[in-house]
This record gives structure tokens, sequence and C-alpha cells, in this order.
């Protein structure tokens, strides 16, 4: 009776430990997918990156345990078209996505279009999203639609409410409502809890679904003014609440870094930290940093669209790195197709697979080139390997201006670019000499490359109108 009491004891401990690395086969077959985005966060705003008066620790260790990528491009300088960009691989103007889209707009993400949460969905993926949307408000364009198996949160940008400190017609808004899948569970008058709201969202989906392949897209609505954060990072930073905020998404990411290490996930999880675009200048101390850079959101100069970005992948990412290499975010889910074994969209795409980059396998980029778009499908400028171009164009500009404070906007300007200029980024990151006279044969060889993606994408600044350009930006029917 003993030996078999024993035997039987034995036998469950056999089987237990089978089914163990049973799971831990499975995870490590399909990696999970952690993407965090903040809003209008600068290229400077993260200790790594060269923050000062406020510390950004877990980030420092993300990009200690990871890769720090010193040329990061969002899609686009701003929200809506950036989003876009970085959940269906292609440029913005491909799917019909242009500026920031305002509430209850009839245009949105159309539903035909693949997003990383279909793609990964389709992989048996449990695939969530906490923190702002902002690429369609209607019910059917929604995240519940776009393959997102949960939502909690806003549906486009927090300044979009009644309680704006700007008050105007532009912010004369209806309330701000706070989401749950596809109902509204409040309206918010207090944004200072939300920063945490998605934090625990976030740690509670990857407790779930530890046992789980998952795509957890956590969209932080800060630091857009206006700024708010909770009671524990309050007064915590030497930058005012702008400081204060960073240090509580840094928290934020400290906790999900938590959740992954405590759950065993830590080792099988594509972690990528960055932001939507630039900071937003006009708002003086209530802003972000581009550091070195030139000008911010809203624009394609350097300020606008790179970012901060960190990502790691214990298996195949080392420690420490950095990659100097051009990369966008059009490039993520072609990345994330390769790592997981998710096959692309059958429509066209225009990001590349930039794993080889962030293993060191690999100095050169898959593309020849990256373009960068603005207001309705204006081609403004173009990074070609060390270099960048840029056409005639009109941008608003805070350089030299009065800076706003506490959450009201500052004076601006517009400028224009009335002829092509040329930056040698590795020399002039702060793009101050243009040197298209001394390099003509640059110059004519972008705009060689400008007339090809024209012809596929279009330029409102050359009255062309691309012929591959599919029919994408959902309208609402009547």
């Amino acid at each position: 009776m003993k030996h078999s009491l024993l035997f039987l004891i034995l036998l469950s401990g056999v089987l237990s430990a089978c089914q163990d690395d049973s799971k831990t086969q499975k995870r490590s077959d399909r990696p999970n997918v952690v993407l965090i985005l903040t809003d209008d966060q600068g290229y400077a705003d993260a200790g790594v990156f060269g923050a000062t008066d406020f510390e950004t620790p877990y980030l420092d260790q993300l990009a200690s345990e990871g890769a720090l990528l010193t040329h990061y491009y969002a899609p686009q300088a701003v929200c809506s078209a950036s989003r876009a960009g970085i959940l269906t691989g292609c440029y913005p103007n491909r799917i019909g996505i242009h500026n920031a889209l305002m509430p209850n707009s009839d245009k949105g993400l159309h539903p035909d279009e693949t997003t990383i949460a279909d793609m990964l969905k389709e992989k048996g993926y449990a695939t969530a999203i906490f923190g702002k949307w902002h690429l369609g408000d209607a019910p059917e364009l929604l995240p519940t639609n776009h393959g997102f198996d949960e939502y909690f949160g806003i549906p486009y940008s927090n300044d979009m409410w009644p309680l704006h400190p700007q008050q105007g017609p532009v912010f004369n808004f209806g309330p701000l409502p706070l989401y749950e899948n596809t109902q509204v569970i409040d309206t918010l008058t207090d944004q200072s809890q939300l920063t945490t709201q998605l934090t625990n969202r976030a740690v509670d989906f990857i407790n779930r679904k530890k046992d789980d392949p998952f795509f957890l897209y956590v969209a932080h609505p800060q630091p857009h003014v206006p700024l708010y954060v909770s009671e524990k990072f309050k007064g915590k930073s030497a930058n005012g609440l702008y400081g204060d905020v960073i240090m509580e998404l840094d928290w934020s990411v400290g906790q999900i870094l938590q959740a992954l290490k405590e759950n065993g996930l830590e080792e099988n999880t594509l972690v990528i930290f960055t932001s939507d675009n630039g900071p937003w200048l006009a708002y003086g101390n209530h802003a972000g940093s581009a550091g070195h850079l030139r000008e911010g959101k809203g624009t394609a100069w350097e300020g606008g669209q790179r970012e901060p970005f960190i990502v790691k992948y214990p298996p195949r990412i080392q420690g420490g790195s950095i990659v100097d290499v051009p990369v966008m975010g059009i490039d993520l889910l072609p990345t994330i197709a390769n790592l997981t074994g998710a096959d692309l969209p059958e429509r066209a795409i225009d990001g590349k697979d930039v794993m080889p980059l962030l293993t060191k396998e690999s100095t050169e980029s898959p593309h020849e080139a990256y373009f960068f778009y603005y207001d309705v499908n204006q081609l403004q400028g173009v990074r070609y390997g060390d270099y960048k171009l840029y056409f005639e164009h009109t941008y608003r500009t805070m350089a030299g201006q009065p800076q706003g404070k506490d959450g009201l906007p500052g004076d601006y300007t517009y400028l224009t670019l009335d002829e092509i200029e040329l930056y040698h980024l590795p020399t002039d990151p702060g793009e101050r000499t243009n040197i298209a006279e001394k390099h003509p044969e640059v110059v004519a060889k972008i705009e060689a490359l400008a007339d090809e993606m024209r012809l596929k994408l279009g330029d409102a600044l050359r009255d062309q109108t691309g012929n591959e350009v599919r029919e994408p930006a959902y309208t609402k029917r009547d």
C-alpha cells in the first residue's frame, strides 16, 4: 500500500512537471509582445536620452537590459497618423489617416486594415489595449473591431474635453468618455488617476494571461497636455509637473516589467517603449524636450518625429546595445510578424523587418530611405542614409517665441521653407547648416526617390495623386 501511494505521488510529480514544461515550451514558441506608447514625450525626456531634473530608473534599466535606438522615427509627427502607422506597418498616408482625428469624426482606421492585434489574434494571441485609441470613435471603429479582445481607455486625446484650460472654439468639446470595451462607463472630470488605472489593468492582464501568448498595448494619454499626475508623484521632480508626469510613467513601466518577472515571462517577452511624436513645445513648462534636435510636434524636423525608443528581448537582443541605424514605427508590425511567425497582411505595407538591426546581425537598413509626410499628404522630408532633405513647405515653430506656462500655450509663428535644404545628421543633428549646394548628387538621388514615392502615395505639395494608395480611411455611413 505504501509503495503504491509513493508511486502515485511520484507519477503526479512527473505529470505536473511535464505540464509545466509544456507551458514553458508553449511560451518559448510564441513570445509575448508588450508595446508601451506615451503621448508627446520628447527625445530627451528619459534619463538614458539625456533628461535632467527628473529620473527614469525603470526606463534606464530597460535600456541596460535591451537596445537603445538613437535614430527611431515616429511614422508622423501627430497623434492619429502616428498610431495608424505603428499598428498597420503603413505610412499613414497609404491608409488615409492624416493629422489628429476629432471627436465624432466620420473618419477612422478602416476595419479591413490589418493591425498588429489582428495579426497576432490570428496566431492565438490574447490582445488588449489600455489607454488612448484615437483611430476613430464610431462604434464600428473602436479597438474591439481591430483585433483587440479588451479595451479600457479614452477614444481620443485627453485635451478633447470641456475642462481644458485653453478655452475657445477649438476646445469646445463634449464630455471625455472612458470606455470598457464598447461601453462608456464614465465621463472624466479628473485625469490624475488614469496612469495608475491603465497600469493596474496592464498588470492584471499579464497575471491573467501568463499561460498564453499575448499582445499588450499600453497607450498612455500622458504627457499630452493637460498634464495630470497622481498624489504619489506630485512634486517629486525638479522639473515641475511635466517631470512628475514622466516619473509616474516610468513607474508604470517598472510595474509592467515587475509583473513580467514575477510571472516568469521576462525572458520570453518583447518589450518596446517609445512615444507617438515629439514634444508640444507651445506649452512651455508643461512641455517636454527634444534636446539638441530641431523643432517639435507637428513638424517633419528631427524634433517632431525622432523619438526615444528602447526594446528588450533577452533571447536575441544584447543588453546595453545601441542602434544608430534609422528605424521607423512602420517597421514594428513586420518585425513582430517575423518574431512570432505571424503572417503579414495581404494588403501592401511599407515597413520592413528590422530585427537584424536590433540583434546587431546587420548594420544595413532594409530601407533605402524613409519618407516624412505631414498635413494632408505633404511629402516634407526624406531620410537617406546619414542625410535628411526637406522640400519647400510651411511649418509652425516655437523657436525664439515666448513660452507658455501652466498649461496655456505660448506664442508661435509660421515659417516657410522656400528652397530645398539638406543636412548631414551625424555631424549636424540640430539641422543648423544647409549643405544642399555642396552635395548636388545627394540632392538629386533623394529627389529621384521622392518622385518614386509620390507615384505611390501622392504629394499635396506636388499636386500628384498616388495610383497605389487604396481607398482606406473608413467613412461613417448615414
